[in-house]
Parts: structure tokens; C-alpha cells; sequence
């Protein structure tokens, strides 16, 4: 508090429970703010009781545990499925697509509270700082802000691990005693991400131990793993595994169930360079497990069921912005809000079962069909049934095509 026994106002802070964001509580105190902690399960390996307490004990006048898991299935994940959403190619959006839901309810909490701030620990050189703010700043246009690490105060004050170990220990902040990776981790139930330490270095190899969901794939059974997974209007709606009679269809158990099938065998990594939307480009490793079979088993229906001509103008205009609009943390903006309008647009039709093979690392399609869809029709694909397609036809179609290919032809000769 500050000398007339005011606060400078109430702060809702996201809260980790590690301890960048604990000693970020404790400064945040001691700046003259009242604090309130909040905690969102988005099913990471954290154990959230310990977190609580660890808050309360810091200082938190109020701590908030949230399970958003299911709603982050539902809202965020699935429709990314829906419009097979990527950044620069091959990066799955894990850590991108968490941050709305994190900021969504933290201010919805904020504003419940009568937070006038909201803080949270991102650094002053990554994505998440933009992420969080722009979503913040859309959904609470007058909420203020506060950044620790981008407050010189702040920064200056810890500019290494061993100034906020100190400060820790000043401070009766409990910190726990494993020892530190050499690298930082950030983990929800679709992914978990892997920067910085040594993998700074682009050429550096990551330890196998590194590795938390998924087995190595040399390691992963010799015998391959056969699933089924069906979609409805492209979103997952049911798997099945004959060999371990799993049959399921609730969202939220489907998804922790296609985690565990492919982290048992060796699905979902990734080790890359990326360009932050800051500029700065970063080396970042990543277990996707579900995701990976989801993307490979919905791209391979859409092949089944989905009109080319609204497949490709989904692929050309919506897909990649879609991907650019979660990377870089414009989720709630109007564009953002109308690419996934029109995502859902294009979907209406994407129905049908993909059947896989899941073997050391790799999600192979073998076989799919569909019981609605109207686009496929055997005979007609038949070289050896003509069924209603008239062979002669396709004579006019090229004739057609090759007007003004001719003329080109001739203009080269010259």
C-alpha cells in the first residue's frame, strides 16, 4: 500500500506459479498494488492447488483457478482443424492458440473484481506480450496494463535468474529445488514448446531427454497402431481403436485420447526456426501429438467431400491468415473474427471417417469414406466404367483450353 494506506489500484495478475510470475506478485505488492492471482488450467502438468497456496502465501488478496480445457477444445482448437491453420508452413499453433482463452477470462475476472489492471510475465522480446495485450486491450478498451518486463524498474532491477533467486529468498517466496533445465518450457494440452538456453543455438542437437510427451520414435512400438477418426461438419467427433476398444465421442476425453495414441508412438515433433511477429526470428521446438493427427486426417478428408473451387479459395485466402491471425495475437479483431465465420462456412460438407496407421512418428492414411458426401462417385472416376461421363466431351474441353496456348506457342516461335 502506498503512505495513506491506499493502493495504486487492483491488479489481476496471470499467474504461473513458477518464479518469474511469483516474484512479479510480490513486487507488484510492494509497488502498492492489491493483487489477485489468476490460474488457468488449460491442462498443463501443474498441480494447481500448490499453486494457490503458493499465491496466497506471496501475497494475493484472491486467487482464481479456471479450468478452460474443454472450452479451449471446442472454441480454439477444433476450429484451427477446421481450417487446417499453420504458420509459416509447418508451426501448429500450440502456444498461439492458448493465449485467447487466457485472456478472455482473465478479464471477464478483472472486470467481475473491479480490477482497474492486468498484468502477466511475458518478456519484452516475444510473442505472448503482444498476444495477451491486443486481446486485453480488445475485450477491456480502458483496462490498463502492466508489463513487468518491459518496466525498466523492473528489468534492471532482475537482469538474470540469480536476482530473482535472491529476491525469492528476501522475500519468502518458495521456490522449488529441481534443477533447472537448460531450457525453458511451455506446456497446455495440445502442445508444449521447448526455447531458449541452448537451444538458442539453431545447430544445436536437442537432448533426448528434453523430449517430455513423446517417446523417441526409434523407441515406439514395432507393431503399428490402426485408429479411425470421424468428422462432422470438420470437426473430430468420435475415434475408435478396435485393438483397445476405444470408442469416444465427448470432445475434451477424444482429444486427451488422441494425445495419448500418438505420444506412445513417437508423433508430433518438431524443431524449427521461426520469425516472431516482433521481428526477431527464434528456434523453438514443439510436441504437437493430437494436433499432428488431426491436421493429417482432416486435410485428407476434405479430399473426399469438399468442392474444389471452395477448398482452394479456403487454402488461398482464409487457411494461412487464419494462422498469421492466431500467431500474431489479432484472434478477437474484426478480421480475426471473420476468417473464422468463414471457416466455419466452408465446412459444412467435410463428414465422413479417415482411417490411420500410426508407426514410429508417422500418421498414414490408408483408407476413408463418407456416407453423405455426393462429390465421389466411382463410376464416374472409373477407367474402366464410362458410366454418365461422355469420353468425347473432354475433346471440346481441351480444344477450349488450348486457344490461347496455341497463340503463346506461335508468339514463341518468334
Amino acid at each position: 500500500m502506498t503512505m495513506n494506506g491506499q493502493t495504486k489500484g487492483r491488479v489481476l495478475l496471470a499467474y504461473s506459479g513458477g518464479l518469474d510470475t511469483s516474484c512479479i506478485l510480490k513486487w507488484l505488492i510492494q509497488e502498492g498494488y492489491e493483487v489477485m492471482a489468476y490460474i488457468a488450467n488449460l491442462g498443463q502438468d501443474e498441480d494447481f492447488d500448490a499453486a494457490r497456496q503458493k499465491a496466497l502465501k506471496v501475497g494475493a488478496t484472491k486467487v482464481f483457478v479456471e479450468d478452460l480445457r474443454e472450452e479451449f477444445v471446442r472454441e480454439l482448437i477444433f476450429p484451427a482443424v477446421q481450417a487446417n491453420a499453420i504458420y509459416e508452413n509447418i508451426y501448429l499453433l500450440g502456444t498461439s492458440l492458448a493465449r485467447p482463452i487466457i485472456a478472455r477470462k482473465q478479464i471477464e475476472i478483472a472486470k467481475r473484481e473491479n480490477c482497474t489492471h492486468v498484468s502477466h510475465g511475458c518478456t519484452g522480446k516475444g510473442n505472448d506480450q503482444v498476444r495477451f495485450e491486443l486481446a486485453y486491450l480488445t475485450l477491456a478498451p480502458h483496462i490498463k496494463v502492466i508489463s513487468p518486463w518491459r518496466q525498466a524498474e523492473f528489468y534492471k532491477r532482475f537482469p538474470g535468474r540469480q536476482d530473482l533467486l535472491k529476491f525469492a529468498s528476501e522475500n519468502g517466496i518458495p521456490v522449488s529445488q529441481t534443477p533447472s533445465k537448460p531450457w525453458s518450457c511451455d506446456d497446455n494440452l495440445y502442445h508444449i514448446s521447448y526455447e531458449a538456453g541452448i537451444l538458442e543455438d539453431p545447430n544445436v542437437t536437442p537432448l533426448r531427454d528434453m523430449w517430455r510427451l513423446t517417446v523417441d520414435p526409434e523407441d515406439a512400438p514395432n507393431t503399428p497402431e490402426f485408429i479411425n477418426l470421424t468428422f462432422t461438419a470438420g470437426i473430430p467427433t468420435r475415434v475408435q481403436n478396435e485393438a483397445d476398444n476405444t470408442d469416444i465421442s465427448n470432445p475434451l476425453d477424444l482429444f486427451i485420447y488422441l494425445n495419448s495414441v500418438a505420444c506412445r508412438n513417437g508423433i508430433g515433433r518438431l524443431d524449427i526456426v521461426e520469425n516472431r511477429f516482433i521481428g526477431i526470428k527464434s528456434r523453438g521446438c514443439y510436441e504437437t501429438p493430437a494436433g499432428t493427427i488431426m491436421r493429417v486426417a482432416h486435410i485428407d478428408i476434405e479430399g473426399l467431400v469438399m468442392d474444389r473451387e471452395v477448398r482452394a479459395y479456403r487454402d488461398e485466402h482464409v487457411s494461412l491468415q487464419y494462422g498469421k491471425i492466431l500467431y500474431n495475437g489479432m484472434y478477437f479483431s474484426p478480421e480475426g473474427q471473420l476468417l473464422k465465420s468463414i471457416v466455419s462456412l466452408t465446412q459444412a460438407c467435410v463428414n465422413g471417417t479417415v482411417r490411420l496407421k500410426l508407426y514410429k512418428g508417422n500418421v498414414i492414411v490408408i483408407g476413408r469414406w463418407s456416407d453423405s458426401e455426393k462429390l465421389y462417385d466411382m463410376e464416374e472416376s472409373s477407367m474402366d466404367v464410362q458410366g454418365d461421363f461422355e469420353p468425347i466431351d473432354s475433346e471440346g474441353f481441351i480444344k477450349i483450353q488450348s486457344i490461347r496456348l496455341k497463340k503463346y506457342g506461335r508468339e514463341m516461335k518468334h
